[in-house]
């Protein structure tokens, strides 16, 4: 991202971002809410369109006023989301909500689809849920499906949006469980997250970001024990106290 504004209405959301990531890095985004952590990584994949400045994803630049359009088309084939709700498809089984894209989008034979849906199933601990419907399932066995389906197209950069906020306690650590085998497997991640033991534990980066702009930013030993700012300074005294 260079000098990214985003603007809803008279409201200045993203106010100058300048942000790098190199594949392989896992960045966590905090902030109290409506700061513009999701916005920030809703734009990454073009979910909302910005103002001013561009971004550059999976070698492809996207530009205000929607300029950029195929490129739009060919970021969202390589950059997958997992959202705060589920948003699985109710009407289809697991294992058909995570071949769907595939089919549909990358021409994936039937049969192919089906092998890596099963694999990846697996990967996230639910292969035995395969026939089931979302509804038969519990939050973390839902989002789990939803992260599957993500990493049914093979993307190179994975967002998630504070993808625990919809669970119940219990089932957060499922889920975190499944970002944190991601990490380790050398997936480059933007995690927007509440969870400051689990950033603290998987991030190589974490931002901090105030009123639409990145106040401070650094390794998490640093922001978390030695934050330099005032404002992340307080921000963390609220959020880790409870």
């Amino acid at each position: 991202m260079q000098k990214l504004n985003k603007h809803f209405g008279s409201l200045h959301v993203l106010k100058d971002i300048d942000l790098e990531i190199v594949p392989g890095e896992v960045v966590v985004v905090i902030g109290a809410s409506g700061s513009g952590k999701s916005t920030l990584i809703r734009c990454i994949n073009g979910l909302e369109e910005f103002q001013q400045g561009s971004l550059d994803v999976a070698d492809k630049t996207l530009r205000p006023h929607g300029r950029g359009e195929q490129a739009l088309q060919q970021i969202r084939t390589e950059v997958g989301m997992v959202f705060q709700q589920f948003n699985l498809f109710p009407h289809l089984s697991v294992r058909d909500n995570v071949t769907l894209a595939p089919i549909k989008v990358r021409g994936t034979g039937r049969q192919d689809a089906i092998r890596n849906a099963t694999r990846l199933l697996e990967r996230v601990g639910i292969e035995d849920q395969a026939h089931k419907y979302p509804s038969q399932l519990s939050g973390g066995q839902q989002q789990r499906v939803a992260l599957a389906r993500a990493l049914a197209m093979e993307p190179r950069l994975m967002l998630f949006d504070e993808p625990t906020s919809a669970l119940d306690p219990e089932m957060i650590g499922e889920v975190l469980d499944a970002i944190r085998e991601l990490a380790r497997e050398g997936m480059t991640m933007v995690v927007v997250t509440h969870e400051m033991g689990f950033a603290r534990e998987v991030a190589d980066r974490v931002i901090y970001i105030h009123q639409g702009e990145i106040t401070e930013q650094g390794p998490p030993e640093q922001l978390f024990d030695a934050p330099q700012h005032e404002r992340t300074q307080n921000f963390l005294a609220r959020i880790l106290k409870h």
